[in-house]
C-alpha cells in the first residue's frame, strides 16, 4: 500500500515535509495547495507525479489523498482543516493552531466527531533528550522550570502582525510551553508582561510585542517562567531548563545536559525529530493505532490554550486560570 499525502502550504515547513516525505518507501507526495497556483505547479514539478492546486477543494476534488500535511501561517487555518475533517482525511498541522482559541476549538469538535487521527507539529517531544529527561524526572522531584526562545524576528509580514501569527508567544514560544507541559506538567494559571522595546521603531507594520515574560503555575504545584524576544540580532537560543532535588536537566535542540553535584551527563540528540514525528503519524494512517502519536490536535489544543491565556494575561495585566 502507497500512502498518498497532500501538502499545503509550499513555505519552508511544507518543503521540508514534502522532501522527508519523498523519500519514503510506501509515500507518495502526489498534491500541493499554495496560495497561487503558480507557487503549487513550482513546488509540485520537484515532485514526480504530483500536480499544484490554489484550493484546498480543488485538490481534493481532484485526486485521493490518505493525509495532508498542513504547514501554512496562523491566521490562515480554519477552512482548510474543515475540508479534511468533512471528508474523513487524517492530518497533521504545523504549530499554532491558529490566532485565537475559538476557531481551534470548533476544529477539535469536529475531529472528535469523526474521530479522526490527527498529529500536531511539536517536534521537541520526539527528541531523544525528551525522552531521557521524562525518564529521570519520575525519580526527581521538579521545583521549577526556566523556559526561553531568544532571537530576531521573522522576515515575513505576517509574522510582525498580531492577527497574522497571533505574536511570539503563541508561534515560537508555544514549542517550550509544549516541552514544559510534556515534561512537567499540566498549567493551572499563567500572569503574562509583555512590551515594546525596539522592532516597532525600525521596521513597519510591526504590532506584536517584541519582549515577554510568562510566570505560570503548574497543577503539580511546580512554578515555571518562560521569556522570549524577537528583537536581537545575535546570541539566539531556545530551550527548557529544569529544576530538580537532584540538580538541573537542561533541554534544547541538541540534547539534554543532566547538572547533578559533581557530575555532569550530556545526552545528544542523534535522530531526526520531524522523522520520528513523521514516523508516528503515518504509522497511525496505516494500521489505525495513534498509539506512537505524542501530540494530537486535542493535545495541543491544550498547549495552545495557555498561550491564548497569556496574551490575554499581557492585555488585561491580570492572572489568567487555564
Amino acid at each position: 500500500m502507497t500512502l498518498q499525502i497532500g501538502i499545503v502550504g509550499t513555505g519552508w515547513f511544507g518543503m521540508m515535509h514534502a522532501e522527508k516525505l519523498a523519500k519514503l518507501d510506501g509515500v507518495k507526495v502526489t498534491g500541493f495547495v499554495a496560495t497561487s497556483q503558480q507557487k503549487a505547479d513550482e513546488a509540485a514539478m520537484r515532485f514526480d507525479g504530483s500536480k499544484g492546486y490554489s484550493s484546498i477543494h480543488h485538490m481534493l476534488d481532484d485526486r485521493k489523498f490518505d493525509a495532508v500535511y498542513i504547514c501554512v501561517p496562523p491566521f490562515a487555518h480554519g477552512e482548510i482543516e474543515k475540508a479534511l475533517i468533512e471528508r474523513g482525511i487524517p492530518f497533521l498541522v504545523e504549530k499554532p493552531l491558529g490566532v485565537d482559541d475559538e476557531l481551534p476549538s470548533e476544529i477539535l469538535k469536529g475531529i472528535e466527531e469523526k474521530k479522526l487521527i490527527t498529529s500536531a507539529g511539536y517536534h521537541f517531544r520526539y527528541m531523544e533528550g525528551t525522552d531521557r529527561a521524562k525518564e529521570l524526572l519520575r525519580e526527581r522531584t521538579t521545583l521549577m522550570a526556566l523556559g526561553y526562545w531568544m532571537g530576531s524576528m521573522p522576515g515575513v509580514s505576517w509574522w510582525r502582525k498580531l492577527e497574522g501569527s497571533g505574536g511570539q508567544f503563541v508561534e515560537q514560544t508555544t514549542h517550550i510551553v509544549d516541552l514544559l507541559r510534556y515534561t512537567v506538567g499540566e498549567v493551572s494559571e499563567v500572569y503574562a508582561a509583555y512590551g515594546e522595546r525596539y522592532m516597532n521603531t525600525v521596521e513597519e507594520g510591526v504590532s506584536v510585542p517584541d519582549v515577554g515574560t510568562v510566570t505560570l503555575k503548574l497543577a503539580g504545584g511546580a512554578v515555571a517562567t518562560i521569556s522570549n524576544t524577537c528583537a536581537i540580532p545575535a546570541g539566539d537560543r531556545s530551550g527548557l531548563h529544569i529544576y530538580t532535588n537532584k540538580g538541573v536537566l537542561e533541554l534544547g535542540h541538541n540534547g539534554l545536559i543532566d547538572t547533578e553535584a559533581g557530575r555532569k551527563t550530556e545526552y545528544a540528540n542523534r535522530q531526526n525529530p520531524y522523522e520520528l514525528e513523521n514516523d508516528a503519524f503515518l504509522h497511525a494512517v496505516k494500521t489505525g493505532d495513534p498509539s506512537r502519536i505524542r501530540s494530537t490536535y486535542a493535545d495541543a489544543m491544550l498547549t495552545h490554550r495557555v498561550t491564548i491565556a497569556a496574551n490575554d494575561s499581557a492585555r488585561t495585566g491580570l492572572p489568567v486560570k487555564v
